[in-house]
């Protein structure tokens, strides 16, 4: 099989006749860094206390059922990620030596081939000991004294196999079943930064022209979005591509410009344009707008945003962005990211951070970052993966390796 050749000249040659047009500055690969949800950087080390038990190897089942009957299915399969039973030896080594100093029994039972097997029987806070203890009293074999003992464990599951075995060594027997409970799974980030890497350096480039544009033009800040569609094979259409205009028909006196002009908003905007454009084909009907001022300044405003703007859409028939990818050269603000999930967008890309204002980043924003001067923007929201709300999606920011140059703008202002 021949070698693919993956060159940022193959894979620009491969692209539409109307992407070599537009592409007009030089272009190079780049690094994407996947962005962290608020709950990967805030609850890796969140511990809790569970109860635990020992008993004879063969009345580990009968102690196992004796928990089911008793205890509701939310206790009883609470902690997955934990290892249920676990041997003597298999104990982290503060614990194998607290329990086996405790009585001349627990150190016979920590000697040579244990036939005995510790049991995790739930959260203390959800446990009562006298209840538990009664219960296990009626199982043969188990110590006249029984023993229950509370032991920390953390109460999310391991990202990693190598955080599962340190918690395994830390705390207790911990299993890593190859997910992500506190964000994507990691497969389908490592599949995503494959689908996108060797072309996405094309569609920050583009954003990072119409940005250089409309800033020339005094239309807004040098800040650009584009907005493109993958198909099956690796197909790449290019749906939408704008700048801020947040300035057009603003004075800067004293203001921050119309934000409904933000580049995110105005391609999204398109693409919803697209969209009617396409259904009115289809019904033969055209609608004037009756707007003595446009607030969102969609139409297009420079040459290249008004050829994209021509193309039709590939998939008229879906959902607004289901799906589609926006590449920006800065972090959208809140209400931005906030468009950009209630869009239903697949995946976003970045190139900047707006360590104050941006809302996708779960870092807490401003406070550590040394060109802010000590300012604090507040805990970073991390809009693109959050539990509470109906969408989520994967996001990336973007390094350039030098082939484009920086667009700084303030870091007070939201992009």
């Amino acid at each position: 099989m021949p070698h693919e050749d993956k060159s940022m000249g193959a894979v620009l040659a491969a692209q539409d006749p109307i992407v070599q047009s537009l592409v007009r500055e030089e272009v190079d690969h780049g690094v994407l860094i996947p962005l962290k949800t608020t709950l990967e950087l805030r609850d890796d080390h969140v511990t809790g206390r569970v109860l635990i038990t020992r008993t004879p190897v063969k009345s580990a089942n009968p102690t196992i059922s004796l928990l089911r009957d008793m205890l509701p299915e939310e206790i009883v399969k609470g902690v997955p990620h934990l290892r249920r039973c676990a041997k003597p030896g298999d104990l982290p080594a503060h614990l194998k030596t607290q329990f086996m100093n405790e009585t001349p029994q627990s150190r016979q039972i920590h000697t040579g081939k244990s036939n005995w097997i510790y049991i995790i029987l739930g959260p203390e806070s959800q446990l009562s000991r006298d209840e538990l203890v009664q219960a296990l009293k009626t199982i043969e074999g188990l110590e006249e004294d029984i023993f229950i003992r509370s032991v920390p464990v953390p109460m999310v599951a391991p990202t990693s196999q190598i955080q599962a075995a340190m918690w395994s060594q830390h705390f207790w027997p911990t299993l890593y079943r190859k997910n992500n409970p506190l964000g994507p799974h990691p497969a389908m980030v490592s599949r995503s930064t494959e689908e996108i890497t060797d072309d996405a350096a094309i569609w920050m480039t583009l954003a990072h022209q119409v940005a250089e544009q409309s800033q020339a033009a005094g239309h807004g800040e040098p800040m650009g979005a584009c907005i493109v569609q993958r198909e099956e094979g690796n197909k790449v259409t290019l749906v939408a591509l704008a700048a801020d205009a947040r300035w057009r028909c603003q004075g800067k006196t004293g203001c921050t410009g119309n934000p409904m002009a933000h580049s995110v908003l105005r391609a999204i905007s398109m693409v919803a344009q697209k969209l009617v454009r396409a259904e009115n084909k289809r019904t033969d009907t055209f609608q004037t707008p009756i707007l003595e001022f446009e607030a969102f300044q969609d139409k297009p405003l420079l040459d290249d945003e008004q050829k994209v703007f021509e193309i039709d859409h590939p998939s008229p028939d879906g959902y607004l962005c289901h799906g589609l990818e926006m590449y920006l050269t800065h972090e959208p603000c809140v209400m931005c990211s906030m468009a950009i999930l209630h869009s239903r967008m697949g995946k976003v890309v970045f190139r900047h951070r707006m360590p104050l204002t941006g809302g996708l980043c779960a870092e807490n924003r401003g406070s550590d970052h040394p060109s802010l001067n000590g300012a604090d923007g507040g805990r970073g929201l991390g809009l693109f993966w959050r539990r509470e709300l109906n969408w989520s999606l994967v996001a990336w920011e973007w390094e350039s390796n030098g082939c484009l140059k920086p667009l700084p703008v303030d870091q007070m202002i939201h992009a």
